[in-house]
Parts: C-alpha cells; structure tokens; sequence
C-alpha cells in the first residue's frame, strides 16, 4: 500500500512539474496583400504579417499555443499547422471545409492547441486554394526546457524553407488551370527562406546567408514548402548527418543529398570542417512525371565561414555542389528508404482495417459540345485526380468537422472504397475505361482505437509520379515501399515492423507503393492527400472520420465560440 501510495504521488508530482516548465506562446497572424519584388518584378503577394516566409514559431514540446489569424486579404484563408497531431482539437487542424469554414476577409478566428509529444521541425501553410504559396513559416519545436537533444548540441540552429516563387500571382494561375482544364504554369524561381538566389536575375543582393564556424555544428531545419514539386538538396563540400523528420528523431544517418516532398521536413547536423571560404547551398527540382513541365532552375543560399580568413575568400565565388538530374529516382529512392527510428517503436503488429488505396491522375472526358477552351487536357479532356477511382470534392456549406460533430445530414457519404472498385495493373498500361473516376464527397470511418494498415498504390493512369501524401492529425510509420504493384504475398515478408520511421508525409514511389500503419486515436476528420497542389484541387484525397472513444481524453473538444461559418 505504501510503495502504491509513494508511486502514485511520485508519478503525480513529474505530471504537475513538467506542466509547470509549459509555457502558453500567444501570437497575431494578420493576412494581408504586402508589395513584394522578386526577379526584377513587383507584386502584390498574400502575407502573413508582411513577411515572406512569415513568422517562425520556436516552442518547447509540451507548450500550447494561441494564435489570432485576422482576414485582411481579398481571399478566403484558412491556417494548418502541418504535422501538428492535434489530439482532441481538430477544430484548430486548419485545412479549409474539413475541419472549417474559410475565414472570410474582414473576419478573424484563434487556433488554439497544443505540442504533444513532438521535437524537431514544422511548419505552418494556408490550406485555400494557392495561397500557400507564399503564405507558409517554420514552427521550430525543442525539447522540454529539462530535456536534451539526442545529440551534442550545436553551435547554432538554421532554418531552411525551399519554396516556390511566380511572377503571376499564383491564385490567377490556379484559377486559369481550372478554367481551362490543363496543367497550370509552372513556377518561375525556387526560393531559400523566400529568396530565389544569385544564379537569378536581380536575385544577388538578397541572397540568403547562413553563417558557420570553423569546427563548429550547425543543426540545420530544412522544410519543403514548395507548391507542386519535390525538391533534392545539399550543401557543397559538407556531409549532411540526418537526425530527425517531420518532428521525430531518426536513427542518425550520413548522406551527400536529401530529397523532400512538398510538406516534408528534415533536420540535419553538419560539421565546420572545410576550408573557410563561402560554400552554395541549392535545391532543385526532383521531377518524376516523364514528359510533364517542371520549373528546371535552381536556387541558392550561401553557407559563410564566419572567421577572419572568410573576408579573403568571399571575393571568389562560392564552391557550387553537384546536385542529382531532375529525374534520378535512384538516388530519390536511396533517400527515403534510410529511414528508421532511434529506439523502440508502438507500430500496430495487429491490423483491425486494411486498406488499399490507389492514388493517381486521370482525365475526364469532355461533352461533345463543350467550349475548347475549357478542355484543354490532352485530346481535349480536363485533368482529374483520385482515390480508389474517388476524385474527391470539398463541401461548400458546412465543414466535414461540423457536419459529423452535430449529424448534419447530405454533407458526405461513408462509402469510400477500402479496396480499387476494380483490380487492373497499376503501374502498366492502363486501359482508357479506367482514366475517368467518380466524383464525390465519400469518407471512410474508424473506431476510436482502431489499428489501421494503408497500402498506397501509385498508378500509371494517364502518367505515374511521385506523390507526397500526408495525412492530417496523425504520424504514421513508413513500414516498407517498392516499385511496381503490390504484392501480398511477397511484399509482406518485406515490411519493417522493427524501427520504421514515424513520418507525416510518405513519398509515394513513381510507379510503386508505400504501407503505412497508425492507431486511429485522435478523434475528428482528417484528410488524407497529395501534397502537390494542384493534385488535391483535382480530387487527390480522401478523409478519415475517426469516432471519440470513451471518457473526455478520447472525445474532440466542443467547437470553439469564433469557429467560421460558411
């Protein structure tokens, strides 16, 4: 009884003590269009605060945070703090008819949630349309104020976040692709921490710099916040030690390359242990759909030795690194299969759902009598996108969140397919009958509890890719991938049930699979899609309605008072 009593209030004192190191950050996010000039041209682009990246937010794991996002642009918004698991407040996930209705401008609404459990690197987007594209920043989370990296700590902490830059505004060029039907205009600049870099016209000046001591460590946060393309990244004449993803430690690896998918964070360590002297940092495209468009330039920052021997140096160009060809899938795959996690994982061993889902492009046929210029797809079709044949479509009344919190009726159906309506090779050649799927709201629904295996198929319908899929409230484990069809019997023998990596956002091989496992224990509405944009806009996506469970720890809270309306 005794030893009962002596453990129960040592266990009750860790709880209240580490709820005292917590800390509440309280921020304002004011959306609004700011002046920007990038490539020799000014626009008005959509900001957050002015700033582009906007804002990062630095926590410690266990805080909360209490964020007020005022309307002021010309567009509806909505925020998603990607990779933030959210446990039992999905009203704060963000993404627009999901778990909201879209800020109007003029309005404003308060996220409220809190860091669980997570250490390393996100990031924050908006999740309307194309506005994400220059309305993104990093949420930087360290551990508990106690607690220590894995590792020694570092010198000094950089953050790194690729994006995407358009001389058009990126809201007209989504608005013509959807008119249209076709593929819409590529990007005209990549960009680090929103500047494309000195290999760019009127781009010198403003190149990002990231300072680095001789014989010092430099742990790196590198975020892809790019719209529509995965991006390869590396630093000349330094080796990049791998040692977290997606907010989760990872069992530390060495590589010359990273590969990120749009939505995928990787942090690295690299060591002061070159020459002093100026060294290019760059990113470029990883383009894995053959013939398609892709925005073929490069960015850069520049890594400066911050010794005195550097100012002799710095009047010669900096070292340029060798970067992998767009379409090196090799070295793409090397990548993402070097993941594993650092210690004892709680990956499902026992599957209660099994779910196959194909993922891929399509195209709908157009009416015989339809304007030409509305179909301007290949021999006249409109592109599409789809689930298990699914191409998802957004409510417009009332957010899913709502309607399955309150049982509105009419917003959606629970009769997403677990399994392709129809087997077919996948990544062969596929007959036209199946280019042109169903067009739906459909979601599928889980039990509170409930361990769930997804295989992730790709598919060559219309043409095959690599896909970024990230599902919202959860982290997954990556328990194996491969190229070609999937194969039960086979691939099975193949999965790592071991130290699988917890990711948030798995690269789906072109012409290949991925499986990932979770417990579906965060109660809510939780998309799952492509992270390319113009993917999800043509139905890329799919929802999980997870069920509360028993007792308040395993029920959504109630939606807050400012939730939007449609």
């Amino acid at each position: 009884m005794a030893h009962s009593t002596i453990m129960f209030l040592t266990t009750f004192l860790l709880f209240f003590s580490s709820l005292a190191f917590a800390k509440t950050h309280y921020h304002d996010f004011v959306v609004q269009a700011t002046k920007v000039t990038r490539l020799c041209k000014t626009r008005s682009s959509i900001t957050v605060n002015g700033q582009l990246p906007g804002p990062t937010l630095e926590v410690n794991n266990g805080d909360s945070l209490v964020i007020k996002v005022v309307n002021k642009a010309q567009y509806n918004v909505t925020i998603h703090w990607h990779g933030v698991r959210q446990i039992r407040t999905a009203w704060a996930d963000g993404p627009e008819f999901i778990t909201q209705c879209p800020i109007r401008p003029g309005g404003s609404y308060t996220y409220r949630f809190m860091i669980s459990g997570q250490e390393g690197t996100l990031w924050w987007h908006a999740h309307s349309s194309w506005l994400r594209a220059t309305v993104y920043g990093a949420i930087v989370i360290r551990p508990k104020e106690r607690d220590s990296y894995p590792f020694a700590k570092p010198n000094h902490e950089s953050v790194i976040v690729l994006g995407e830059w358009w001389n058009a505004n990126p809201i007209d060029v989504i608005r013509q692709a959807t008119r249209t039907g076709g593929a819409p205009n590529v990007s005209d600049a990549y960009t680090i921490n929103g500047q494309p870099g000195d290999l760019y016209n009127c781009s010198k000046k403003d190149t990002f710099i990231v300072p680095m001591g001789s014989g010092e460590t430099n742990l790196i946060r590198v975020i892809n916040a790019a719209l529509n393309q995965q991006l390869f990244f590396t630093i000349a004449g330094h080796k990049l030690t791998v040692v977290g993803a997606d907010a989760s430690y990872v069992k530390p690896f060495t590589t010359s390359v990273l590969m990120l998918g749009p939505g995928q964070t990787t942090d690295v360590l690299i060591k002061g242990d070159q020459p002093p002297r100026q060294y290019y940092i760059a990113a470029r495209a990883y383009a894995s759909a053959q013939g398609a468009p892709f925005d073929n330039t490069t960015t850069t920052a520049i890594l400066n030795y911050t010794t005195t021997a550097t100012s002799a140096a710095s009047n010669s160009n900096p070292i340029m690194p060798n970067l992998p060809p767009f379409n090196d899938t090799k070295t793409a795959t090397a990548f993402t299969t070097s993941f594993r996690s650092p210690g004892k994982t709680l990956v499902p061993t026992t599957i209660d759902e099994n779910l196959f889902i194909t993922a891929g492009l399509g195209i709908n046929q157009c009416p015989k009598n339809a304007n030409s210029n509305t179909c301007q797809a290949p021999n006249g079709t409109r592109f599409t996108a789809s689930m298990n044949n699914v191409s998802f479509v957004l409510p417009s009344n009332y957010s899913l969140l709502q309607a399955h919190h309150h049982g509105i009726p009419g917003v959606f159906t629970t009769d997403f397919p677990a399994t392709p309506p129809v087997k077919f090779d996948y990544t062969g050649n596929v007959s036209r009958s199946l280019w042109q799927p169903v067009r739906g709201t459909k979601v599928y629904k889980l039990k509170y509890g409930a361990r769930v295996q997804v295989v992730l198929q790709g598919t060559s319908i219309f043409t095959a890719e690599n896909h970024p899929i990230h599902l919202h409230g959860y982290d997954f484990y990556v328990v194996a991938e491969g190229f070609g069809n999937f194969d039960p019997k086979s691939d099975t023998a193949r999965f790592n049930l071991v130290d699988p990596p917890l990711r948030n956002t798995v690269s789906l091989p072109v012409k290949g699979w991925a499986v990932i496992r979770f417990v579906a224990d965060n109660p809510g509405t939780w998309i799952m899609h492509c992270h390319l944009d113009v993917h999800i806009g043509w139905g890329l996506a799919m929802v999980f309605v997870v069920d509360n469970g028993v007792g308040q720890l395993e029920t959504l809270e109630q939606p807050p008072e400012d939730l939007p309306v449609c």
